[in-house]
């Protein structure tokens, strides 16, 4: 079985959903420049009624016996440096040599070791994963080892809800009557905001705690946008409503200031990151510097299966827990019910993310109450949903 094409195509349907989808947008690190801090959350084109336009890309992995590894979405980006030159690294070999290919693609990508190359190395990782486990005719869980259990508890990640307090009461009570256990949000404010951020910061919190109870975690996530000062003052603010973790509190280049947080963060609370670092490397850096709890690497941006098979083990070596970010859940998934339990407790799922992200996948993940079970389709269950596609077309680069 060899490699005859690789091909990249853009797919258009319409999601029902009245009202604007994004409510509000995370906080970001530009923010501490007063004209990025104004803008508001992006929109999806409207359509027809209630209807928003929703765009997609998918990678397709082509062979000569008729088997086809799908992976995405991905970056318009993304499908320029495949169709530019990684495409052509591909066609004609063996699509069952992950391990050969993966190296191909990092050696051949000098500049690319971390960003847009590496997201589009683990896309395509992440296809020939699916190639290979529809070829064998067994998910890739399977492939990989598992399952190692029958359920996995996912949490709930809020991003694009309004943070309104009466809002985020009705939410986060309606998270928890899903089933959910855990949840997290998505503070606006950071250290340009002053004293009265930290207060908008800490009545969300404490409107969370009062909705959801005792019970539920709650969890914080600062995307990048604090320091080192500003996140130990919200440690000390927020410790009594007892949130589970603070989440990438600095900017990932700085693994002794995430070291620093998490050795002085009080009340208990831990620390987690690594959303935004690549490959085993990246990672190894971190975690030999003790910089965090909890690990998050996304399986689409670190590296694929293949690279994060390899986080796992150095994760397992210092005994810390990884959750990957919950851009890539159908991957996640799988690569979660291959590890042990004390490793990958948890699933991140999106929320609004994820209605959009797997809008055009004929079998979506999605927890039911509040858990996900095994996949049982071959691959990764990435096969696409005709009756949502409303429009294609194949991305090529002169």
């Amino acid at each position: 079985m060899r490699i005859t094409a690789v091909r990249c195509v853009e797919y258009t349907g319409t999601i029902d959903h009245p009202g604007a989808f994004w409510e509000e947008r995370l906080i970001r690190p530009v923010d501490i420049y007063p004209q990025f801090r104004a803008e508001g959350p992006e929109f999806l084109p409207g359509a027809e009624g209630d209807g928003h336009r929703v765009t997609s890309v998918f990678v397709h992995v082509e062979t000569d016996d008729g088997v086809t590894g799908t992976a995405g979405p991905i970056t318009r980006q993304q499908a320029y440096l495949i169709g530019t030159g990684m495409a052509a690294l591909l066609v004609g070999r063996d699509p069952l040599a992950t391990e050969y290919l993966w190296d191909v693609l990092y050696r051949s990508a000098v500049h690319g070791r971390k960003g847009v190359e590496m997201m589009a190395i683990s896309a395509l990782d992440c296809a020939l994963w699916d190639l290979k486990g529809r070829h064998l005719g067994v998910p890739v869980h399977v492939l990989l080892g598992g399952p190692t259990r029958e359920e996995i508890p996912a949490y709930a990640s809020a991003l694009g809800y309004s943070l309104d307090l009466d809002a985020v009461r009705e939410r986060a009570a309606e998270i928890v009557g899903a089933g959910f256990t855990a949840t997290k949000w998505f503070p606006r404010h950071g250290p340009v905001d002053g004293g009265a951020g930290i207060e908008a910061n800490v009545a969300l919190v404490a409107a969370l705690r009062e909705a959801v109870g005792p019970d539920v975690d709650i969890m914080v996530d600062a995307w990048m946008s604090w320091d080192v000062p500003y996140a130990l003052r919200m440690g000390e603010r927020l410790a009594e409503y007892a949130p589970r973790w603070i989440e990438e509190p600095v900017l990932p280049d700085k693994p002794h200031s995430y070291a620093e947080i998490t050795r002085r963060m009080p009340g208990g609370i831990q620390v987690s990151g690594a959303e935004h670092e690549y490959t085993r490397w990246g990672l190894h850096q971190l975690m030999a510097a003790g910089a965090m709890h909890i690990y998050q690497p996304d399986t689409y941006w670190a590296g694929g299966i293949s690279e994060m098979l390899k986080i796992a083990a150095l994760a397992s070596t210092y005994d810390v827990q990884l959750i990957p970010h919950g851009h890539s859940v159908p991957a996640n998934t799988h690569f979660s019910f291959a590890q042990p339990p004390t490793l990958t407790p948890m699933i991140e799922y999106l929320l609004k993310w994820n209605t959009l992200h797997q809008w055009f996948l004929a079998t979506p993940v999605h927890p039911v109450d509040g858990k996900v079970t095994p996949p049982t389709q071959p691959g990764l269950g990435t096969d696409l949903d005709e009756n949502k596609i409303e429009s294609r077309r194949e991305l090529t680069f002169a």
